[in-house]
């Protein structure tokens, strides 16, 4: 199977990212501070982040259909526009007069500030992505959870028509907002990978420590699970092994998008090294060298996300194999890796 005839479905939801990098703090009550960087408008979202990473990547985006909702404004207007420029294949509703929006503040040095609208997002409809599942019957579908309405309580039974359609199932989330977690507990038997950081992991899970975490979402039926650790790496976990790898390191400007990012590259890399036979590829037994190939290439594409402004401005396939080149050694010889009985 070649790239241009793999097909990949990302779900979720869609935002209108308004940045501001690289400030040197936030302003106080009446100040003005400069931003160095401008402020820019961007698209925002899981699927939209990593459907133009695929495409920066070297995915045809022909390939690649993004399913969602927007409103009706310009900002909805501006991300089909947008995503529409890159050639990738939408099948967005309109519902509501408005769209997802995030102000997002980059002090130098420090994580982001999120200051987030929920509207658009909220009105996605389970209908909608099951029909996009029937027609585009994607190799890999993709779908981020946590604010996505009805589709959330639907997920187990979204994932079900998924899986009997073949499809190999990626499940990334953010936290829920007015509900618990248990709309994903319920789901996660039929996720073959999945995808959270740290902080998501232990929510979920219900426990204390990051292991427990990690062993507690394998054991509910996660195949091939992905932990993000921010600057401390991430962690691969699959039904043979736990793998741990630092960090690549890059100056960051701006971390928005890293995860996803990070999504991107383990999807493209599935994609590559199994093409035709990814449907019948089981992800929860590969093997440990190629496990790690996978961990070291989504962590040097999450990296690339962090060295300019917005959430993909910095990824290319270019840069990528330059960090894979001059620290992927490196990163692998220090890993640590846990055989399991």
């Amino acid at each position: 199977m070649t790239h241009s005839q793999m097909h990949i479905l990302l779900a979720g939801f869609l935002v209108a990212d308004i940045v501001a990098a690289d400030l040197e703090r936030v302003a106080e009550p009446g100040e003005l501070v400069l931003a160095p960087r401008g402020i820019r408008l961007s698209v925002g979202g899981h699927p939209a982040n990593i459907a133009v990473d695929l495409v920066k990547l070297g995915l045809p985006p022909e390939s690649i259909t993004v399913v969602s909702t927007v409103g009706r404004d310009i900002f909805g207007e501006f991300i089909v526009r947008t995503l529409r420029s890159y050639g990738i294949n939408l099948m967005v509703e309109v519902a509501g007069d408005s769209t997802n929006k995030n102000v997002i503040l980059v002090v130098r040095g420090e994580d982001r500030r999120f200051h987030v609208e929920l509207s658009s997002s909220t009105l996605m409809r389970a209908s909608h992505v099951m029909g996009a599942l029937e027609r585009v019957n994607p190799d890999i579908f993709y779908i981020a959870t946590g604010i996505i309405g009805e589709v959330d309580e639907r997920l187990e039974d979204v994932l079900k028509r998924a899986k009997s359609l073949g499809s190999l199932t990626f499940v990334d989330t953010v936290k829920p907002v007015g509900k618990s977690w248990d709309f994903l507990r319920r789901a996660l038997r039929h996720v073959d990978v999945f995808h959270c950081n740290s902080l998501e992991a232990v929510e979920i899970a219900g426990v204390d420590d990051l292991e427990s975490a990690v062993d507690c979402l394998a054991a509910s039926g996660v195949k091939l699970l992905f932990v993000t650790l921010g600057e401390g790496g991430a962690i691969a976990r699959s039904r043979r092994y736990r793998v741990r790898q630092r960090a690549f390191r890059v100056e960051v400007v701006d971390p928005t998008g890293a995860g996803d990012a990070f999504c991107a590259g383990v999807i493209l890399r599935l994609a590559e090294a199994y093409g035709e036979r990814l449907r019948s590829v089981n992800v929860g037994e590969i093997p440990l060298a190629e496990l790690c190939e996978i961990l070291a290439f989504a962590q040097a594409v999450g990296a690339s996300a962090c060295t300019a402004p917005g959430t993909t401005a910095g990824v290319s396939r270019e840069l990528v194999e330059e960090l894979l080149r001059s620290q992927a050694s490196a990163v692998m010889r220090a890993q640590e890796v846990v055989e399991l009985g």
